[in-house]
Order: structure tokens, then sequence, then C-alpha cells
């Protein structure tokens, strides 16, 4: 009578060890960072400060916030390098319950989704803010400073990032969906023209009023959700043969 209520604790104390493990790495790499932490940040800042005008530059109108903006910089790198050893400490806890098939398959979609997001964080830096800080800088009323708050501004780059971070993560979405028989491919096809509307819509709403910005994310999602469409072909076959062999 007592075994599931031990095997209980037993998983909350491996889920709190595993959670102060990814807790302590992220710790110990920011902490090796703090030094560089205004590097970092004048690193991030650099595609807006090549498109101001000569003489301009980023203002911080908090007291603490030319200290507190880039120790926030330096944490979330840290996250991000640690993301690999805090992902294993949850796969390491989820694995075990997991079938066989299910281990297969979702190790490789795990590493896909980190990739992608990064692939969609580099997207953004690289392409889509030097084009929006090139749009901003022209449409400056004349006789107008355009600077920003250092803490605005990355909460603008934070914002960027997550939505086409979360964005280039269509592929796996869409494979998970048909993998879990929640939608047939025959049903995507048929949403693909629904899919390009949305898609522009999501690009309105998340980029600058202007058509180069909103198609950068626009076409990206359009093409990403083709992607996810020839991966789940490929994908389910495989997936379907283990169930059909008792789970194994």
């Amino acid at each position: 009578m007592d075994l599931p209520e031990e095997s209980f604790f037993s998983h909350l104390v491996e889920l709190r060890d595993r959670l102060i493990r990814a807790l302590l790495s992220i710790l110990i790499v920011f902490l090796c960072l703090v030094y560089w932490a205004q590097d970092l940040y004048s690193l991030l800042a650099q595609p807006l400060l090549t498109k101001l005008p000569t003489g301009g530059q980023m203002i911080a109108t908090d007291v603490v916030g030319v200290f507190l903006v880039p120790m926030k910089v330096a944490l979330m790198v840290a996250f991000l390098i640690a993301l690999p050893y805090v992902l294993y400490q949850v796969w390491a806890f989820v694995a075990p319950g997991l079938y066989a098939h299910e281990k297969r398959l979702a190790l490789p979609l795990v590493a896909v989704s980190v990739v992608l997001f990064f692939v969609g964080m580099a997207f953004a830096y690289f392409l889509v803010f030097p084009t929006v800080f090139s749009f901003m800088a022209r449409i400056a009323p004349e006789g107008v400073a355009w600077m920003t708050d250092i803490e605005k501004y990355l909460s603008f780059v934070m914002g960027t990032f997550v939505a086409f971070g979360v964005a280039f993560e269509v592929p796996v979405i869409v494979v998970v969906l048909v993998l879990v028989g929640v939608v047939e491919l025959s049903t995507l096809k048929e949403w693909r023209s629904y899919v390009i509307v949305g898609a522009f819509v999501v690009g309105a709403i998340f980029t600058p009023p202007d058509v180069v910005s909103q198609l950068m994310l626009a076409i990206p999602l359009c093409l990403l959700y083709e992607l996810g469409m020839l991966m789940a072909r490929f994908v389910k076959k495989p997936l379907e043969k283990p169930l059909e062999d008792g789970g194994e």
C-alpha cells in the first residue's frame, strides 16, 4: 500500500535534484560571464548602434539600468549556453517513462527544436534587426534624435528572439501533431491556404509596420510549415512499425 506513495515522493526528490542541477549549471555559467556582461550587451546592441545617425547613442533612464541590463543579458546568454545540460536533466527525468520507440523519436525532436530555436534567433539578429533598424532610421522625422533606452531595447530584442525562435519551431510542432494523431497530413495540406494567411497576420503583429519585416517572418513561417509536413511524412512510418510490433 505504501509503494505508490514512496514512488511518488522518490520522483519528487529526483525532480528537485535535477532542477537544482539545472539551476546550478546556469548560475555557474552566469558567474563566468559576469566579467564580460558589458561586452555582451554591446554585442547585442550592435545591430542598432550601426544604424543610429552619426553621434547617436543609447540612453539609460533608470538609475541602476546600466548595471542591471547587462546582467540580464549575461543571464540570458548563460541560459542558452547551459541549455543542453538543462535539457539533459529534463530528458533523464522523463526518459524512464517512455517506450523504446518514443525515446528514439523524442531525443531527435528535442535536439532539432533547440537547433531551430537558435536558428530563429540568429535569423532575427543578422537579418531582421538590420532591416528593421534601417527602416526606423529612414522614417525618423527631421529634427528628432532617434535613440532608445537600453531597457526598452532589451525588451524588444527578447520579444523578437522569442517570436522568431518559436516561429522556427513550426516543423517540430507539425511533426508532433501528426505523430500523436491530432491531425492527418492530408488535413494539413488542406489548411495550407489558411496557414499562409495566418503567417502574414503573425508577421504583421510581431514585426514593425513595414512590408519587408513582415515578409521576413511570414515567408519563413510558410516554408517551415512545408518543411514540417515533409518531415512528418518521413518520421511517421518508422513510428508505426514499432507500434505494430507491440510498442517495443
